[in-house]
Parts: structure tokens; C-alpha cells; sequence
């Protein structure tokens, strides 16, 4: 397994982070335990979870995640310094969550102690805003006027911003949370996040996890860039698309118990023609080269200049082994090439 520096925190996190937000619906108990442990004999470190899994997210399963593996850390906890614990607090609009409304500072310290009693453990390595109270382009909204920007006051979202980084201030303060993070951000959050920190010496933005893959890369050069040039880790989530990129859904294939057999809050916004030839095309390279096409897909967001880790999941040990194989493979230079061509025949397959 290898290693990166987790942005300014110091940190060495493993270039595969296990996601968990299967557990609760799709996951049992004793898969996420089976999933630790595999993890972990793989050299993985890093760990990610929120307090609004599992998904697809459900009032009854809220908390579902953090819960579980609370359960495995109460039951291993030799290994908790092992490992950097990452999870997140939801954004406004799930009314179940703090009635739906807007992430502020009391907010943060309320979701941090909920957060630590479900996980069974006195610390959070890194605390991440799931996603911003700001406009923001992600979750589907990147088209040309999806959303109007002009609609954001500045100063207000400014103010929210400082708010919230009071809060996470007091939960590093008090030991509670290590480092903080973003999630589904901007550029321009990135940037006003770090500029409110240094002006009142407020908790540093380390990391953001947003949607990053084959079919959707919007993300490089601009937020990609921000993040090199602030030390702040890249991490991206759904590499395989939402599961399309494993190939499972081709040709309108509907596997028991896969995700796109549930409700999605956005719908199926990858079922499309265009998005199963760009699939078609992925699983051909893939398979002239070796390697399924989740490997593949996996395979090429590691070696994205700027990627730290990639947030990876899996509902099965088998789907599990391939993916976190993916990562000791070589890009060779004509796999690079049979891909590139495909990435700028497919860049829109979104």
C-alpha cells in the first residue's frame, strides 16, 4: 500500500480510503466487519463515514454507519491509532436532520458529540462539512444554469463560514477533532475558508472530498489546482460512478439489490445511452488490458496528479478484493493512451 500526506495536517493517510455508506442498508454488521479487517491487512488506514448514513439516506437509518463502526472500534480498540477516522455533518435540507436546516458553529459542536457517541471514541481525526450552506455545482448541478450564483450574498455566506469554523474551533480546542475538512465544495470555498482561518486563526481547511471519476472530472484543473496550491488534500469520492463504471448496469441490467434499484434522491441521473457507450468503450480497454473496468476506473483516478486517496466501497468481499487491488497495478503508458482517447470522446458522458 502507499501513502500521502493528508494536505497540511501531517498526517499519512493510505491512497485507499474504505467508505462505509453501504453499512446500515446493504452492509450487516458482520460485513463491515469483514471489510475492517480485510482493510486493514491491506495496509489501509483511512476510513470514511458521515452522520447522515447509510445511504440511500432514510430517517430510520440515520446514523446507521457511525453506529456500526462504533461497534468495531469499541471491539478493537488497540487499533484506533492506527487508523485516521474521518466522518462528516450534513448540510440543510433532510428534515430529519436538525430539522433541515444549515450547518452553523453550534451546529458542528452538536454533531461532533453525537457523532463521537456513536462511534465509541473520544477523538475525530478529521471532521468534514458534507456540504456547503453556499450554492454549490455538485450532485448533478454543474450544467450551465442549474443554479444561479448570483443568487449567494457573499457576506452572509462569509459570516456562516467564520460561524462554523468558531465551532469546529472549540471541538479542536477540546480534543474532539484533529483536523477539518470540506466536502462537495469550490474553488472559492476552498478559498474563503482558508482566508477566514489565517484572518482569525481559526482551525485550517485540510481536505475536500468531491465527485470525481471518468465520467465526471470537472473537478481537475480548478478545485485540483486550489488544492496543490493550498496544501489541501484532494479526495475523491464515487470513482466508479455510483457503481455505472463497474460495468452492472449495462444495457439496462438492474442487479438484486444494487443501488439503482432504491430511491435516488436525484434519480438514475447516469442511466443514459451516452453513459453506457462511454461504460462500453471503458470495459474494451479494460479488457485488452487485463483488468476489469472498476479496476480501471480506480487505476486511472490514482493517478490523477493531485489525488491523495480515493474513497472507495464495496457491498461484497469480492468487489472489495478487486477494487483495492486496483491500486498496485502499473498505468503503462498504452493503457494511458487507449484511455485518454476514450476520456476526450466521452468527456460530456455525464
Amino acid at each position: 500500500m502507499k501513502y500521502s500526506t493528508l494536505g497540511s495536517s501531517g498526517l499519512e493517510v493510505s491512497r485507499v480510503c474504505l467508505g462505509t455508506m453501504t453499512w446500515g442498508v446493504q452492509n450487516t454488521q458482520q460485513d463491515a466487519n469483514d471489510q475492517m479487517a480485510y482493510a486493514l491487512e491491506q495496509g489501509i488506514n483511512f476510513v470514511d463515514t458521515a452522520e447522515m448514513y447509510a445511504i440511500p439516506p432514510a430517517p430510520e437509518t440515520y446514523g446507521t454507519t457511525e453506529t456500526i463502526l462504533g461497534h468495531w472500534l469499541a471491539n478493537n480498540k488497540a487499533k484506533r491509532s492506527d487508523i485516521v477516522l474521518a466522518t462528516k455533518i450534513s448540510g440543510k435540507g433532510l428534515p430529519w436532520v436538525r430539522d433541515g436546516g444549515p450547518i452553523t458553529g453550534d451546529a458542528v459542536i452538536e454533531a461532533v458529540d453525537n457523532s463521537l457517541a456513536r462511534l465509541q471514541t473520544d477523538y475525530i481525526d478529521l471532521f468534514q462539512l458534507h456540504w456547503p450552506n453556499h450554492l454549490h455545482p455538485h450532485f448533478g448541478r454543474h450544467w450551465p444554469n442549474s443554479i444561479d450564483y448570483g443568487k449567494t450574498n457573499a457576506a452572509q455566506a462569509l459570516d456562516s463560514m467564520h460561524d462554523i469554523l468558531k465551532g469546529l474551533h472549540q471541538c479542536v480546542q477540546a480534543g474532539k477533532v484533529r483536523f477539518c475538512g470540506l466536502s462537495d465544495d469550490t474553488p472559492w470555498g476552498i478559498g474563503k475558508y482558508i482566508e477566514l482561518a489565517k484572518e482569525h486563526n481559526l482551525p485550517r481547511i485540510t481536505s475536500i472530498q468531491n465527485e470525481f471519476n471518468l465520467l465526471k472530472h470537472i473537478d481537475f484543473p480548478y478545485v485540483v489546482e486550489t488544492c496543490a496550491m493550498e496544501d489541501v488534500a484532494y479526495l475523491p469520492w464515487s470513482p466508479l460512478g455510483g457503481g455505472v463504471l463497474s460495468g452492472k448496469y449495462l444495457k439496462g441490467a438492474r442487479p438484486e439489490g444494487s443501488r439503482w434499484t432504491m430511491t435516488q434522491r436525484q434519480g438514475l441521473i447516469r442511466a443514459s445511452e451516452q453513459v453506457d457507450e462511454a461504460v462500453s468503450a471503458y470495459q474494451a480497454i479494460a479488457q485488452k488490458h487485463g483488468l476489469t473496468v472498476a479496476q480501471l476506473a480506480l487505476l486511472w483516478c490514482d493517478q490523477v496528479h493531485g489525488v491523495t486517496s480515493t474513497i472507495i466501497g464495496a457491498t461484497s468481499m469480492e468487489n472489495l478484493r478487486e477494487n483495492i487491488a486496483a491500486f498496485g497495478m502499473p498505468y503503462e503508458d498504452e493503457l494511458a493512451a487507449d484511455v485518454a482517447a476514450a476520456l476526450k470522446r466521452y468527456a460530456l458522458a455525464f
